[in-house]
């Protein structure tokens, strides 16, 4: 807790009785069913709370802003962005039931009323969102595919409406693959450990 309150340091009462909630949510929920690894549980805050909110330091949506989170998993970087964002409306979809039991039972327990899990395929789901999110959950080809036409033009946020990813390593050739401008974010330049060296917020505009 005290690594969010390092770099987000403003947050309200509620935002910070929310994310200190989090540790014991998850570890309750990860002991039956395993979403979050458990050799870096430990590291719930810096690898997975933390890392969600990198979103947050390259685009700060607007209130009344409708984003996606495409194959949500256990909840990130949907949960962590919809108590930073309160005003904003989130929707965490993932086809495995399980996962989306976790960030039902989670979101139910910290009263995140602007976030609505969803079992189903993104590909599947209604738009229009401005902004979709996900974490390393596909090949970017493959996840711009999906979503591409679910995404409408404007601006709700502090960048054009668009897609933000968090991804790691070399995504040059995966990148070029989509057929899209990318303009990519060191998360390095905003947190300073270590485990931050190699990852990214990958951004391209609607």
């Amino acid at each position: 807790m005290e690594t969010i309150l390092k770099y987000f340091p403003d947050l309200s009462d509620e935002q910070r009785a929310r994310f200190a909630a989090l540790y014991d949510l998850y570890a309750d929920w990860n002991a039956k069913i395993n979403v979050v690894s458990r050799k870096d549980f430990d590291q719930l805050y810096l690898r997975h709370v933390l890392h969600s909110l990198a979103i947050a330091r390259v685009c700060r949506f607007e209130a009344g802003a409708r984003i996606l989170d495409a194959g949500c998993g256990g909840g990130f970087p949907s949960v962590p962005l919809a108590i930073l964002f309160p005003g904003a409306q989130f929707v965490a979809a993932d086809s495995i039931r399980k996962k989306i039991a976790v960030v039902e039972g989670v979101s139910r327990s910290l009263g995140l009323e602007n976030l609505e899990p969803r079992c189903m395929r993104v590909e599947q789901i209604d738009g229009p969102f401005d902004y979709v999110v996900s974490r390393a959950v596909t090949a970017m080809p493959e996840l711009v595919g999906w979503i591409w036409n679910k995404i409408r033009r404007g601006q709700r946020g502090t960048l054009p409406n668009g897609i933000l990813c968090l991804k790691g390593g070399d995504l040059a050739e995966e990148l070029a693959r989509t057929g899209r401008r990318w303009t990519l974010y060191a998360v390095s330049d905003f947190f300073e450990e270590d485990f931050f060296a190699t990852k990214k917020v990958v951004y391209t505009a609607r």
